[in-house]
Order: structure tokens, then sequence, then C-alpha cells
């Protein structure tokens, strides 16, 4: 395998499985970036783009990383936070009045970002046509009645997350959600995340290839169980089946590229993924993005038992995954999230780690992908 990229002394161990997963994991095309305390020390990619083409992944080749994007979308709200513009313990209503219809009222906003709020799906139905439009889906979720009571259990909002947050920036700050990420993260640190992305880069996407689906009858047994027909995760992860395998709503297409989708469109890089996250736990080239206290208070666990969507256990602070059986991340202190079929971003205070891994295949398991344990074991055994 070809890889390209550059690693400094020290982190070999992370080339080696990074090429491993090549050879050993399946990869086709892929990418990894880890920064420490600021500073990019491990930078590669590998394989082919597109094999419609035989293109190769390179250092423009870009990846949607599916709800890798939601801890994009939750470094926004922290960055509010810092500027004393949101309170994470406020109703979500006392900036959004529209959302305490139905009983919504009382929801904080770090319920709401830990997937408290009860309302992974909506009950009336949209067209794709009108989900794409974003405004109409906003609505909707104002308007919903939740599904649980709010503040008792909590359950995966799969793609309703990121409308729900973006719609919180957009009402805090005046901006949309991608215009604030443009702005106030991509500009400074001179990174590429877009959740809608520009028509002139769309040759530059790396079209996902669909994982194998499961022989093992046990991993069978717990597919049905997170998204059979008629189950709560099935409702949160297609959207009433807007976005089920086989539907036009491919995630490899232009309109769902083009849309605001903040909990699962994004489209990045590896490194711009590493060196966005570096920056929340460390000045990068002069730049920061949360403070220490905001960290603390954004990774502060909020839910950690079976989860009503996913059946499994699961773990948030708000908005960020936190390190347990999925995903398992770099240690207890880390917070990240990772995306359907393998991505990850994630950082950690205590060793200065700004993580990215990028894919073009998917894997289809729901808990830690191989690759991803494979590279966080190398970094710490580097570290």
């Amino acid at each position: 395998m070809d890889v390209q990229g550059t690693v400094e002394s020290g982190f070999e161990k992370v080339a080696d499985a990074f090429r491993a997963n090549f050879t050993e994991q399946g990869d086709v095309g892929a990418a990894f970036a880890l920064h420490v305390d600021g500073e990019l020390v491990v930078d590669l990619r590998g394989g082919v783009a597109d094999r419609s083409t035989a293109a190769p992944y390179t250092d423009r080749t870009l990846q949607l990383v599916y709800s890798t994007t939601k801890g994009i979308a939750a470094i926004c709200i922290g960055m509010l936070v810092d500027r004393g513009l949101i309170d994470l313990g406020a109703p979500v209503a006392q900036y959004w009045p529209e959302f305490g219809a139905e009983g919504k009222e009382a929801i904080t906003v770090a319920q709401m970002m830990s997937h408290q709020a009860g309302i992974p799906a909506v009950d009336v139905k949209l067209t794709l046509d009108e989900v794409l439009a974003v405004d109409p889906m906003v609505e909707a979720l104002a308007a919903q009645a939740p599904l649980w009571e709010p503040g008792t259990k909590h359950g995966y909002h799969a793609i309703t997350y990121g409308w729900l947050v973006g719609e919180l920036v957009r009402r805090i700050d005046g901006r949309r959600i991608n215009q604030f990420l443009q702005e106030e993260i991509c500009g400074p640190l001179g990174v590429e995340f877009w959740i809608g992305l520009p028509e002139s880069e769309d040759e530059r996407v790396a079209p996902l290839l669909t994982a194998a689906p499961p022989t093992d009858p046990e991993e069978l047994q717990l597919m049905f169980a997170v998204a059979g027909p008629g189950t709560l995760g099935a409702r949160a992860l297609f959207l009433d089946g807007l976005f089920a395998p086989g539907t036009g709503a491919g995630f490899n297409s232009t309109d769902v590229h083009r849309t605001e989708m903040p909990a699962a469109n994004g489209i990045t890089t590896a490194h711009s993924l590493s060196r966005i996250y570096a920056a929340t736990v460390a000045e990068v080239d002069g730049v920061r993005l949360l403070s220490p206290e905001t960290v603390d208070a954004m990774r502060a666990e909020q839910v950690n038992a079976p989860d009503a969507c996913l059946v499994a256990t699961t773990r948030f602070g708000a908005g960020f995954m936190l390190h347990g059986e999925l995903p398992p991340l770099l240690g207890d202190g880390s917070f990240g999230h990772a995306g359907a079929g393998g991505s990850l971003g994630y950082a950690d205070p205590e060793t200065g780690v700004g993580y990215g891994y990028v894919m073009n295949q998917m894997g289809g398991g729901i808990a830690g992908d191989p690759r991803t344990i494979t590279l966080n074991d190398a970094v710490r055994a580097c570290l």
C-alpha cells in the first residue's frame, strides 16, 4: 500500500497501524491526522478515492463523515457558551420560543444536546425536498410533542440533533451554522469542513462505499433490534424512511451534500478534523476555539445508560460522545464524535491530542470500528 504524508519521529507505530488498516481491515481510501499540543505529528492518506476512476486518495480528497459532523456542531455551541451568549443549563425555549410547544418548555440546552429531548423523529410527514430545505424541518421539530418525557431517558437523535443545534446557533448568533463554521472556525484555522458543500468542491468528494451486510447471527439480531421495522432506532436513523438504504436520498447525492444537515452531512479531511479538535484543547497557530472551562462543561457526563434508539449503552456530554464502548476514544477524558461507517474525530485535553480519521469504505458495526481502535492503540502507545 502506497501511503503518502508525514510522520514525526516517535509516531511510527501510528503509520504502521494506518497501513495495517488497508492490508488487514479492508480500507479502500482513507486519511488520518494527529495533533499533539497544537502541533501536527501525523498526516497520512492512502488508497483509492473513487473506484470508478481509480483516482488516488490525496490531501485534496474530501470525505462525508456522517455523525462525526455532530461534534463540530457542538463546538459551535461551545464557542457561543464561551462568549456568554448561551447557558447549557437554560431552557432551549429561552433562545427559541417556538421550541417550547407541546411540553418542551423546560428542556435545557444540555438535555437537548445529550439526546434527552424525546424528538429523534417527527410525526408530520415531510417530503425529501422539504427536509432538504431545512426550515420546514425546523418548524416541525418546534411543533413536535416529545416521544418520551424529556429528561427521563435518552435516545440518539441521529438526524434531528443537527437541525436542533443549527437552529439554536441561528437564533443566538443570527448566522446559519455553516456560515458560522466557515467564518469562526474554518477561516481562522485554515481548514475545510462544510455543512453544505459548495458546488465548486463536488469533484473532490470520495464516494462512500457501503458495508457488506452482516452474516453473523448475533450481529444480524442486533441490527434488527436497533433499526428493524417499527423500531424507534429506524425512525431516528432513517427519518421515517426518507434516508433508508436503497432510497434516492443517498449520502453520495449532491442534493444531500448541498443542504445543511449538521448531524450527518459534514464533508472534510482528516487533517482538518484533527486540527479543529486540536484547537479545542490547545492553541493551533495562535487559535484556540474553546476555553478549558467550556471544554470541561461540555464533556461533563450527561447520560450513561441504554439508549432508547441504539439499544446499546451510550455515554454523552453536551453534544459530544464520551469514551466508552460506543465508541472507544483515547481515554476517559476524551470527547468527540464518531460517524456511521467508521469516521472519528476527538480531542483529549489530558494529552493535548486532536484526532481525525476519515474513509470511504464504511464498516458495518455500531460499536467501535476496528480501524479506529487500532489507531487509538497506536496513538496511546506513542504517547
